[in-house]
C-alpha cells in the first residue's frame, strides 16, 4: 500500500527538516520527502496548508484495562490517541491489577497489539501493587515489553526503595518516572493550596508537596546516576530545580500537561469536579514557570496525563470525586493556543515536545520522518476553527473541563504503521 501525502509543511526535528514536499510511504515505511512525489495506486492526501509530523508520542495516559473497563479500554483510550495525533502511547500501571509484573505487561502488549489502532507501550510499576514497599519485578517486566518504571499516582515515598528502584532501573536501561508529590504534605487536598481553595473552604495542595519530592529524587537520581523524569511537573520551584540539575549534566528530563500551562486555580468552576486533577491547577505564577520552563529548555515533553474517569464517579461532590481529566485529542489545540498562537515557541519547537523530546525519554524507535522509518505520521492545522465536544469523544469517559471550547488549529489525520487510522 502507498499514501503520498501532498504539498504539506513537512516538520521533522529529528532531521532538521522544515519545508514544503511530498512524503510518501510504501508498505508501511517512509519512502521519501521531496517535492513531486509520486507512486503507481497510490492514495494522495492533499495537505495543502496543513503541517506533517512524525506521530506524536504520549509518554504518560492512563488506559485502566485490565480492570477498569468501564472508564477506559485499550482500543478506545487508542481511538482517542489517534483522534490527538498521536500514533504511540505509553500506559501507566494503575490498573487492577497493577502491572507490577511480566503477566500483566505481556497482556497490555498483546492486546494492544490486537484492538489498538495506535502502538501501545505500557510503563511498570516501581513497587508490587505500587504500595511502595517492595520492588516490582522490574527485570522480568522489561523482557516482556514494558519502556519505563512508574507507580503514578502513588509516588514512592520511602526514599530507601526509591534508591534501590534507580539502581535497578539504570542496570536494565529504563527511565524512572515519578508523580512528585509528598503524601504527608498533601493529605486531605482537593485542589491547589491558595486563595482559592481558602474562599470554596476546600482543602489545599501546597506546591511544596511537589517541590520536596523532586529535590529528593533529584539527590537520588545523581547519587545513582538514573534517568530520572518529572512526570506532570507543575510548581515554579519544581521547573527551577530540573533547569538546574539539568544544567549540572544530570540525566534529568521534565514533561508538562497541556492543563497545566492552559489553565491556573483562577480559572476554576466552583465546585467543578472536571477541574480536579494530580497536581492540581496551580497558580497563575506557576503556569507561567511552566511556559517558561518549556521555551527555556528545562521541559522536554508535553504529556497529556489522561485520566478518564465515567460519570458516575466525577459527578459526586468535590471533596469525593477522583482526580484526573481526558486529554489526548485537545492536546494539539491547546499547545498552538497556548505556546505557539501567542508567540511563546515555534511551530517545529512544539512538534518536538511531542516527538524526539518523550522518544528521548522511552526510546520507542519512533518519531522521525527519515526514509526507512516506520511510518507514523501526524497531520493537523494551524488555523482550523472547530469546537470540543465532549459528548463526542472516542473515549469511554467524559471528564474534561474544555468541553463546548472552541480552538483554532488542531489534528486533521493521523497515521499509523503506513496507514490512516483517523481523519477529521
Amino acid at each position: 500500500m502507498s499514501i503520498v501525502v501532498k504539498n504539506g509543511r513537512v516538520i521533522d526535528p529529528a532531521s532538521g527538516t522544515d519545508r514544503v514536499a511530498d512524503l510518501l510511504i510504501v508498505d508501511g515505511l517512509i519512502a521519501g520527502v521531496a517535492p513531486h512525489l509520486s507512486s503507481p495506486r497510490a492514495e494522495i492526501f492533499d495537505a495543502t496548508g496543513l503541517v506533517v509530523a512524525p506521530g506524536f508520542l504520549d509518554m504518560h495516559v492512563h488506559l485502566r484495562q485490565p480492570g477498569f473497563e468501564h472508564a477506559e479500554t485499550i482500543e478506545s483510550g487508542s481511538r482517542a490517541a489517534a483522534a490527538g495525533g498521536f500514533t504511540s502511547i505509553c500506559c501507566m500501571p494503575n490498573t487492577k491489577p497493577v502491572n507490577d509484573s511480566a503477566t500483566v505487561t505481556s497482556y497490555i502488549v498483546e492486546h494492544g497489539r490486537r484492538h489498538a489502532v495506535v502502538n501501545v507501550h505500557p510503563i511498570g510499576a516501581i513497587t508490587k501493587g505500587s504500595a511502595g514497599t517492595e520492588l516490582a519485578a522490574i527485570g522480568a517486566m522489561k523482557a516482556a515489553g514494558a519502556v519505563a518504571i512508574s507507580d503514578d499516582g502513588l509516588p514512592v515515598m520511602n526514599a530507601r526503595v526509591m534508591r534501590r528502584a534507580m539502581e535497578f532501573a539504570r542496570s536494565y536501561g529504563l527511565p524512572v518516572i515519578e508523580h512528585c508529590e509528598d503524601l504527608n504534605l498533601s493529605a486531605g487536598g482537593d485542589m491547589h493550596e491558595g486563595v482559592r481553595s481558602v474562599r470554596w473552604g476546600l482543602r489545599g495542595i501546597p506546591s511544596a508537596a511537589e517541590d520536596v519530592m523532586v529535590a529528593r529524587d533529584l539527590l537520588l537520581a545523581e547519587l545513582t546516576g538514573a534517568q530520572y523524569h518529572v512526570a506532570h511537573i507543575s510548581t515554579r520551584r519544581a521547573v527551577a530545580m530540573v533547569a538546574a540539575a539539568r544544567q549540572r549534566g544530570l540525566p534529568v528530563t521534565a514533561e508538562a500537561t497541556p492543563h497545566h500551562f492552559s489553565l491556573a486555580d483562577d480559572d476554576m468552576e466552583p465546585y467543578d469536579s472536571n477541574y480536579k486533577m494530580k497536581p492540581p491547577l496551580r497558580s497563575s505564577g506557576d503556569r507561567e514557570a511552566v511556559i517558561e520552563g518549556i521555551v527555556s529548555g528545562a521541559i522536554t515533553a508535553i504529556a497529556t496525563d489522561h485520566a478518564p474517569h465515567p460519570g458516575s464517579e466525577k459527578m459526586q461532590e468535590f471533596e469525593r470525586c477522583p482526580f484526573g481529566i481526558i486529554g489526548l485529542e485537545t492536546a494539539i489545540a491547546l499547545s498552538l493556543e497556548a505556546l505557539v498562537h501567542p508567540g511563546r515557541i515555534s511551530l517545529a519547537r512544539m512538534v518536538e515536545l511531542f516527538t524526539t523530546g518523550p522518544e528521548s525519554v522511552v526510546h520507542l524507535g519512533r518519531g522521525t520522518l527519515e526514509p526507512g522509518a516506520t511510518a507514523d505520521v501526524a497531520i493537523f492545522s494551524t488555523d482550523l476553527e472547530w469546537t470540543y465536544d465532549v459528548n463526542q469523544s472516542f473515549s469511554r469517559s467524559r471528564n474534561s473541563p474544555f468541553h463546548n471550547r472552541t480552538f483554532r488549529g488542531g489534528p486533521v489525520a493521523t497515521i499509523v504503521n503506513g496507514e490512516f487510522v483517523w481523519k477529521r
